[in-house]
């Protein structure tokens, strides 16, 4: 790999320990993927902030890096464990939030802009097409991959840190035209009336064609909240962190139809439904929405559905701390909350230490589905956004109506 002069003092110590460390993990990186040379970044964002995630060692490797180590790019965090303001109305102990707390520091230290949201492009950071990108949250690289038509691969925290103070990535992977093209094309021949379908159909082609970068051809239009959801569940579930939808993924048209096809029809859909909800029984213990991040709009949607009504079972919302000041001045948070509703700022349920405290849980996220049953050991069912307020109104499953 190939690095300019500027590269190589960043290499050798010049710009101090944390740089250099970084640029060991990016050269090292580079060179595992046989990358020619290192591409400057416009934006970085970063994955691996919850504690519950990181452990000690990734708190004692992030306070490290921040002894000397600046952001020289626009970047952006993660969700966290807890929601910093109100840690202990989500149950979570004072010695897990103070040593949250700290990574969240160290990052800020580093200038990183602490936004805790797993949906950038919601509170600012929306880059242009073909922007060169190191963004680390799945859901985030698939949606700016496939949606805005920037290019990024699925960094990993510690390689998205190090693009953070270089301003620099490896030039291998979704940087690279051909890596970029269909190999498979999807007829989605299943309705997909909301966007839970949308991330149920993420989850059925991640799950039969691993690792397939698809063409998805479909009869519905989709909007932001389920290119979202198609965005979350896809590489969550085996898939590349990039699709193409015609008319909706800006360089689809270029790209000639695949040989490989796969048609998801309806009976699919179910059998993927059904692989997700395994052991789900009708009493309810948590309703969750937010994975990724509810936008202003959803919010809003939650408003109306919530207004003047109250919830039987928890309903946990989760969302980005400036979203969640937007929703205040609006008055929405107020509205939802009165109904007994929470909204958590700054974390999400698939990384906050929730293993124990619940059994059945139903969300509108195919994502949330698979953290859920995978990190939690919960028994999930996925639901329209409409169908989890009537279920947290009604407290069980069978009393809201398909």
């Amino acid at each position: 790999m190939q690095l300019s002069d500027m590269e190589r003092g960043m290499l050798e110590g010049e710009r101090g320990d944390a740089v250099r460390t970084a640029m060991e993990i990016l050269v090292a990186l580079g060179e595992i993927f046989d990358a020619d040379r290192l591409l400057p970044v416009r934006s970085v964002q970063i994955a691996g902030v919850s504690y519950h995630n990181l452990g000690d060692a990734g708190l004692e490797f992030v306070e490290q890096m921040a002894t000397d180590g600046r952001a020289v790019v626009p970047t952006s965090l993660n969700p966290a464990g807890m929601d910093p303001d109100r840690y202990r109305e989500m149950g979570i102990d004072a010695e897990f939030a103070a040593r949250q707390m700290r990574i969240v520091e160290a990052f800020r230290r580093m200038g990183v802009n602490t936004t805790l949201t797993c949906t950038p492009y919601h509170v600012g950071l929306v880059p242009a097409r073909d922007d060169t990108l190191a963004w680390s949250e799945s859901s985030a690289v698939t949606y700016a991959n496939s949606v805005l038509g920037a290019r990024s691969n699925r960094e990993g925290g510690p390689s998205a840190l190090a693009a953070a103070l270089c301003g620099r990535t490896p030039r291998y992977g979704l940087h690279l035209d051909e890596t970029r093209r269909p190999t498979l094309r999807v007829i989605a021949a299943g309705s997909l009336r909301c966007p839970a379908d949308w991330g149920l159909l993420g989850a059925a082609i991640g799950q039969q064609r691993p690792g397939a970068l698809p063409l998805i051809e479909t009869a519905e239009r989709p909007d932001q909240v389920s290119l979202k959801s198609l965005a979350a569940a896809l590489p969550t579930f085996g898939g590349q962190p990039m699709f193409h939808v015609a008319g909706v993924t800006p360089e689809a048209a270029r790209h000639a139809l695949p040989a490989d096809s796969l048609c998801v029809d309806a009976a699919l859909l179910r059998a993927t439904r059904e692989r997700l909800e395994i052991g789900a029984e009708d009493r309810v213990d948590l309703v969750t929405v937010g994975c990724p991040h509810a936008s202003l709009d959803e919010l809003e949607q939650l408003a109306r559905l919530l207004a003047d009504r109250r919830v039987v079972a928890p309903l946990w919302i989760s969302t980005a701390p400036a979203i969640c000041q937007q929703a205040a001045k609006r008055g929405l948070s107020q509205t939802i909350e009165l109904s007994g509703a929470r909204i958590w700022s700054g974390t999400c349920f698939a990384v906050a230490p929730l293993k124990g405290r619940f059994t059945q849980v139903v969300t509108n996220s195919a994502k949330g589905c698979y953290y859920g049953a995978g990190h939690n050991l919960f028994r999930m069912r996925l639901a329209s956004l409409e169908r989890c307020v009537q279920t947290a109104l009604a407290g069980r499953w069978s009393e809201v109506d398909r």
